[in-house]
């Protein structure tokens, strides 16, 4: 077992032996540089590998508000059924093909940019948990809601998968 510990120690030792004597500065500097260049080579390498493609959208897949309707009247806390067609709901998580889970944009815009990571705050709510249903509390006045289902890594499939809804948000 003790061979083991000084393994490390024996090949660093054999690699400052074996350094060749000529410019020490230049060799250090290239060395390194080299290095550098090489660890974000692979760096960069991994990360395409690791990171799938944005799955393509299926043909007439939609996402839609079961039941809400655009210019609607609600009372805040209010119920939001969120429903797809064509593609399945699931957990967030690993990237499948023609799966996703949705987000609701509260006053925020149409639809996040296709590819781009869903932030996640007060106005971009996540539901990575695979629901189909939640209950939102507004203050009121009029809101929009946009409906948005994204992949596994919470990266938008764009307006082709969103959908848009005013509400009065009645005292």
């Amino acid at each position: 077992m003790r061979k083991f510990h000084f393994l490390p120690a024996f090949l660093l030792i054999g690699m400052v032996a074996c350094n060749n004597g000529g410019d020490k500065s230049a060799a250090n500097t290239d060395t390194t540089a080299a290095s550098k260049d090489s660890a974000m080579q692979m760096a960069k390498d991994s990360t395409q590998a690791v990171v799938p493609a944005l799955p393509a959208v299926p043909a007439g897949a939609k996402v839609y508000f079961k039941n809400l309707k655009n210019g609607e009247s609600v009372k805040s806390p209010f119920k939001v059924e969120m429903g797809v067609k064509g593609m399945k709901v699931d957990t967030a998580g690993p990237v499948v093909a023609g799966s996703g889970h949705f987000h609701i944009l509260v006053d925020a815009g149409d639809s996040v940019a296709s590819g781009q990571i869903i932030p996640k705050d007060s106005t971009h709510l996540h539901y990575g948990k695979a629901q189909t249903s939640t209950e939102l509390t507004l203050a009121p006045g009029k809101h929009t809601l946009a409906l948005e289902f994204a992949d596994g890594l919470h990266r938008s499939y764009g307006g082709q998968m969103a959908a848009t809804v005013s509400v009065m948000v009645k005292k």
